[in-house]
């Protein structure tokens, strides 16, 4: 045990030498996860502030021009003076606005005689969610401006039902507390799964493989040594990510550390075990690195629920989604920054990462041979 423990922390030490002799490796461990964080944290956002549409006046009432200039003192819309449907539209086609309103030439009459008033909003739909944004911005200063008219008027409002929305866990509804945690489940796959897909493969490329085989190291203590350094490697880049996240990018954290490092030792056996995995069967850097690309790090970016809800795909790709160790990662770690420690989503998602970690490690023992060929 004393000689295996030892074979082991000496190989481990070689590996670690190796890393830092690679500029590569520190670049993608220590300086990708910060040039990520910031492209994922201010680059991809998916909030709309304020849109700029255009308002088309065909009536020229006083309650027309009372309700476009609700639209104008709106904070969340840029209004454009249109004169005519046709220039809207043109406008709306060339990307100038997002959408526009057309307020029709019977508005003043229909709004005094008390009947249904004619108000067209047209947005673009090739942008679902940005159209989203513009009916619903259209509709906040629409319910403005009648909330004045009935309380000068002294009118009768009809019965309505009150909604006070109220987001639990992201109360300001920031796109950017959704989108880094995610955006932290990719940094740890190009480093659990992408670095370690090298690393046997480059003991065949380099020919010292064969100088390991005629050593009385076991195929265990071969895989820790290959093991350790990039586990230790990646709890690092976490660390790197979760200050750049919580003090750069102001992204609240509500878990604890101790469940944060949990999780992702859990996925990192996953990652690991899938690098490795690639790299003892290609026995090839450039065929291993193509295969852990296409293997973990794009199912990470499209099935793990990072940017597409899980929830709006295809029932066939939502059972896909479950084999995939990035969506449970993806899942505990907007929790533990959201909504702290909900411990039936971390244990759930961490007995899936465990078993998933043990059969890719276990995989790669059986398949690693002490043999040339």
């Amino acid at each position: 045990m004393h000689d295996g423990l030892r074979r082991t922390l000496a190989l481990s030490r070689k590996e670690f030498y190796q890393i830092v002799r690679d500029p590569s490796s520190i670049l993608i461990a220590f300086v990708l996860p910060l040039i990520l964080m910031f492209i994922f944290g201010y680059g991809l956002n998916l909030d709309t502030a304020r849109v700029r549409i255009g308002l088309v006046l065909e009536d020229h009432g006083i309650e027309a021009a009372r309700l476009a200039s609700a639209f104008v003192d709106s904070p969340t819309i840029e209004a454009i003076a249109m004169q005519r449907t046709d220039d809207a539209a043109r406008a709306l086609a060339s990307g100038q606005l997002r959408g526009f309103v057309v307020i029709q030439t019977d508005f003043a009459a229909r709004v005094e005689r008390g009947g249904t008033a004619p108000l067209q909003v047209i947005t673009d739909g090739s942008d679902p969610n940005t159209a989203a944004f513009v009916a619903a911005y259209v509709q906040g200063a629409w319910s403005r401006w009648r909330a004045v008219r009935v309380a000068e008027r002294a009118l009768p409002a009809a019965p309505t039902i009150g909604i006070e929305p109220r987001y639990w866990y992201n109360p300001a509804a920031i796109s950017r507390h959704f989108l880094v945690p995610g955006s932290i489940v990719l940094i740890m796959t190009v480093i659990g799964a992408l670095l370690t897909s090298l690393v046997v493969a480059r003991e065949w490329e380099r020919g010292t493989m064969e100088a390991l085989l005629s050593t009385p190291v076991t195929r265990t203590e071969f895989l820790l040594s290959k093991l350790i350094p990039y586990y230790l490697l990646g709890m690092a880049s976490m660390a790197v990510c979760w200050l750049a996240a919580t003090v750069l990018l102001a992204v609240p954290f509500r878990g604890s550390l101790w469940a944060l490092a949990g999780v992702t030792s859990l996925f990192l056996m996953c990652a690991l075990g899938t690098g490795l995995l690639v790299s003892t069967v290609l026995r090839n850097q450039f065929n291993a690195a193509q295969a852990a690309l296409n293997i973990a790090f794009l199912p990470a970016v499209m099935l793990s629920g990072f940017v597409f809800e899980i929830a709006g795909m295809p029932a066939p790709v939502r059972a896909i989604t479950y084999i995939f160790p990035a969506r449970y990662l993806v899942s505990s770690m907007q929790t533990l920054f959201l909504a702290g420690n909900v411990w039936p989503v971390l244990i759930s998602n961490g007995a899936f990462l465990l078993v998933a970690g043990v059969v890719l490690i276990g995989l790669t023992a059986r398949l690693t041979r002490r043999l040339i060929d």
